[in-house]
């Protein structure tokens, strides 16, 4: 799984990692920082939310463009500096007033900005790792074991925010609404981290940083060049996936708006007996640690790596058991914790799908990128209905909180969103990645930077129409709310399925 990859993967990888980890640490409270510092109202949060998160994602096509003109590392380096001043002027505590709302909304159009600059330009220099014979085959692969390190950062988030904003509240003595700040600190030092990492490892990927211009004017072969009809070919296959993906974002990111809102306001918040561990980072550490040392003992390797992955298997085990004849007979739990489940699970299941879709390769019934997206629609459709099942006799947010106010709601199990994260995430592990790895691999050459940013405009746009969920957040019964969503999946998919050829047709 990690072998006979280039050594730069790993490098932008930790890179990331770094950086998606500050990332996803101030967007874990971010919906509920806006409600609760500034007194929004559901729909207006998602207002903020949704906007914020759309121009994160579709300014990566502005940054694509720069890059493919000045190369991808220098807009790397921009980006994180922007990015950081980005979260030094939201980690300032300048209270609720209009002036406090001025500093935090431009303080998110520069991580917006930044993160432009620097995300979608990684992506394209891992990419540009696999442009070498040597290491095509793979690609695909490769951005697996990407998207997994970004999720690994991505995992502590949650945890690191609920715990920074507990100890402010109680070492420091500042007020919930204050705590929420050091929260966005976080984010601050892991940018530091992320650029660290970038410069120490350079060596190994220094190579990739320039864009296709600037590399073929110091090429003493000339550029291969794509013909009209093969670029147009291409670029319709791109756009068509691209406007699939929108429906796929609009869905999932749900995770930080509704989703959360639903955590917050229906979910049981005292958990008790052994499913208090499911809420204790370490051992989902554990987890993910046994399934790699699983695929280490079982898989290839020699016999000495073999018995250090055995090693690693039994202290995870033990880590496990201490913390099973250990865990307290009750917690309680705050909404964002519930965001660790899917990076959680996203790390975890990554070597699986990588051993089921190896197999498969093997056999040569590998499903093709674009199917593998439009299987992802079907099962993110899947964890809705599960949703929309388990809220049939549920309150509508407005009863709920009135029922809250006179002491008797109505509660459902974690498990619920548990089990939702975790059949979204099968549907992750078959979209992003692969979607990511398709664009680096039918991009024109010379709109390599554009196409990947094309693909973050697609998710802004997804990102953007996420405020819906918050805009049906009130009056209508749950169950409508979550069927909205797996609607708009199938309706995706079954647009995917029908244009398969057309797409498939593009890779050969």
């Amino acid at each position: 799984m990690f072998s006979n990859q280039p050594k730069g993967l790993f490098a932008l990888a930790l890179a990331n990692t770094g950086e998606r980890f500050g990332y996803y640490t101030m967007l874990a409270v971010f919906a509920l920082f806006l409600r609760a510092n500034f007194g929004l109202s559901a729909d207006a949060a998602s207002r903020i939310y949704a906007g914020f998160l759309a121009c994160v994602y579709f300014l990566p096509l502005v940054g694509g463009i720069i890059a493919d003109k000045i190369g991808y590392g220098k807009c790397v380096t921009i980006g994180i500096i922007i990015m950081f001043l980005g979260y030094i002027g939201l980690a300032i505590p300048l209270g609720g007033n209009g002036v406090a709302m001025g500093v935090m909304l431009l303080a998110l159009l520069l991580i917006s900005f930044g993160t432009g600059l620097f995300k979608g330009n990684l992506q394209v220099m891992v990419g540009n790792l696999y442009d070498d014979p040597k290491y095509a085959d793979r690609r695909d692969a490769a951005f697996s074991l990407f998207y997994m390190a970004i999720n690994i950062g991505a995992m502590f988030a949650p945890t690191a925010a609920v715990k920074i904003m507990a100890w402010a509240q109680e070492s420091m003595g500042v007020s919930v609404n204050d705590s929420y700040h050091f929260a966005f600190m976080v984010a601050c030092a892991s940018l530091v981290l992320s650029i660290v990492i970038y410069y120490a490892c350079r060596p190994w990927f220094k190579h990739v940083e320039n864009s296709v211009k600037q590399a073929a004017k110091g090429a003493t072969e000339p550029v291969e060049e794509l013909s009209p009809e093969q670029t147009k070919k291409r670029i319709v296959a791109l756009c068509l996936v691209f406007a699939v993906v929108i429906f796929f974002w609009m869905a999932f990111h749900q995770n930080g708006l509704t989703l959360t809102f639903f955590a917050n306001e229906f979910v049981d918040p005292v958990v008790t007996g052994a499913q208090t561990m499911a809420f204790d980072i370490i051992n989902l550490v554990a987890v993910a640690i046994l399934v790699y040392a699983a695929f280490g003992v079982f898989g290839e390797g020699t016999k000495k790596s073999k018995t250090v992955w055995s090693c690693i298997g039994v202290a995870s085990l033990a880590v496990l058991a201490y913390k099973f004849f250990s865990h307290p007979d009750e917690i309680n739990i705050a909404a964002p914790i519930f965001q660790q489940f899917n990076p959680f699970y996203v790390v975890a299941l990554t070597p699986i799908s990588m051993a089921i879709f190896g197999s498969l390769a093997k056999k040569g019934k590998e499903p093709s990128a674009p199917r593998k997206i439009a299987y992802g629609m079907v099962v993110a459709a899947a964890a809705y209905v599960l949703m929309a099942v388990c809220s049939l006799n549920l309150l509508t947010p407005s009863a709920q909180e009135l029922a809250r106010v006179s002491g008797d709601p109505t509660f459902v199990n974690a498990n619920v969103l548990i089990y939702t994260y975790l059949i979204l995430t099968f549907g992750e592990l078959l979209l992003s990645p692969m979607g990511i790895s398709f664009v680096s691999k039918v991009a024109p050459p010379k709109y390599k930077g554009m196409m990947m940013g094309g693909w973050f405009v697609a998710t802004a746009i997804g990102n953007y129409l996420v405020r819906i969920g918050g805009s049906l957040w009130g009056d209508i019964p749950l169950w409508i709310v979550w069927s909205v969503f797996v609607a708009v999946c199938l309706i995706a998919a079954i647009f995917m399925f029908s244009m398969m050829k057309k797409l498939e047709d593009a890779t050969k």
